[in-house]
């Protein structure tokens, strides 16, 4: 919804269609269906090698808690796959609710991936993560890509107050809040990254103290993905319960973190549209598509699971055959309920929107999720 306000009587008009906008908004979220499925649990990558990815994430935190290998034949029927496969899952300190990655290593992957490709390429994914310094981790993919000739794509980190925080009060004790982040581009994973200035959220982000880059689990997950994004997203209301958190809208290079994360040229914008989970405040998912979709770099030809990066996430829910009801009867040909790698039940499927998605048998989990979004300000 777009409003220009000329005058100031339009103040009563623009109270009367946000009044109408939260009713429809909690008319939603009544109607959605009571799946129990929380934020995003893992973010799943493919790789050639494992070993390599595990000391990767080891810098940001990241520990393997579980490891298990199968079959091409077991691989086939889990994922469509014929290879062997070892699968790591990896989480970061304690948080054990979201936020996890799991490493498949494929013996004989189906393709590269969607691989290094310029901003908004159809078929990205980018995981996002808190860090408590936001300019080292830009320095470091700075140098990995000037002096060690890796393909890195760090974007400058830009400052912006998403809340609307700052008073606009400024001295030694009245400082700026808000938050700044940047992107990091790769050949097989995609990162956003950001740090928080003033204030906090409970139980979004948590930053590892041990790690050596003082980063936290991933906190929310992009996708940039084609078409209507009303239609081609409809499902993670309908079928997985998550709460529309707005109807489509156009971001634009007017926007301080859209603009320089997604590296806009002047004069571009995008479709938006996010989601969360009534169950917890973090693992939210964000959507981008493009305005002038067949101008855009497609990719997405090569999102898919056995191909290498970002091709496959996860959720858990505590009644699997339901949720697996709900995606058969929106058309989305989930698999059968089988055991995974790690002898979880769980189902497969991909969207209209082209994303693959695990579902998983509820977890144990020790590390409960906050629910409520709370801003909390803090002296820093």
């Amino acid at each position: 919804m777009w409003l220009i306000v000329k005058k100031t009587g339009i103040t009563v008009l623009l109270g009367m269609l946000l009044a109408v906008w939260h009713a429809r908004a909690f008319d939603i979220e009544r109607e959605l269906p009571e799946t129990g499925i929380s934020g995003v649990y893992e973010v799943i990558v493919g790789t050639d090698n494992a070993q390599q990815l595990v000391g990767y994430f080891t810098e940001f935190g990241f520990s393997v808690t579980k490891d298990a290998s199968i079959d091409a034949q077991t691989a086939e029927k889990l994922y469509g796959v014929q290879s062997g496969l070892r699968s790591i899952r990896m989480q970061n300190g304690a948080v054990d609710s979201h936020g996890l990655l799991r490493i498949l290593e494929w013996e004989q992957p189906l393709g590269p991936g969607v691989g290094y490709a310029p901003p908004e390429t159809v078929g990205q994914r980018m995981a996002v993560m808190r860090t408590r310094d936001i300019f080292r981790l830009h320095d470091t993919f700075l140098d990995l890509r000037n002096k060690a000739g890796q393909p890195w794509l760090p974007t400058e980190p830009v400052f912006d107050d998403l809340y609307g925080l700052d008073t606009g009060k400024i001295s030694i004790r009245e400082r700026r809040v808000g938050v700044r982040e940047n992107a990091v581009y790769g050949q097989v994973f995609n990162h956003v990254f950001f740090q928080r200035y003033g204030y906090t959220i409970p139980g979004y982000g948590t930053i590892n103290e041990a790690a050596a880059l003082q980063t936290s689990e991933f906190t929310h997950h992009d996708f940039i993905v084609k078409g209507n994004l009303a239609e081609v997203t409809g499902y993670y209301t309908s079928v997985l319960g998550l709460r529309a958190e707005n109807d489509p809208v156009i971001d634009g290079d007017w926007q301080k973190g859209p603009g320089r994360v997604f590296l806009m040229e002047p004069g571009e914008s995008h479709w938006y549209r996010g989601f969360v989970s009534p169950n917890n405040v973090c693992g939210k998912l964000k959507f981008f598509s493009a305005m002038d979709p067949e101008h855009v770099r497609d990719r997405s030809r090569r999102q898919r699971v056995g191909e290498l990066g970002i091709t496959l996430h996860s959720l858990y829910a505590p009644e699997l055959e339901y949720v697996r009801e709900l995606a058969a009867a929106q058309g989305l040909n989930p698999s059968a309920i089988l055991e995974n790698e790690f002898a979880e039940q769980s189902f497969v499927f991909t969207g209209p929107d082209g994303v693959t998605w695990q579902i998983l048998e509820q977890p144990e989990i020790k590390h409960e999720p906050v629910t409520e979004f709370e801003l909390v300000r803090v002296n820093n």
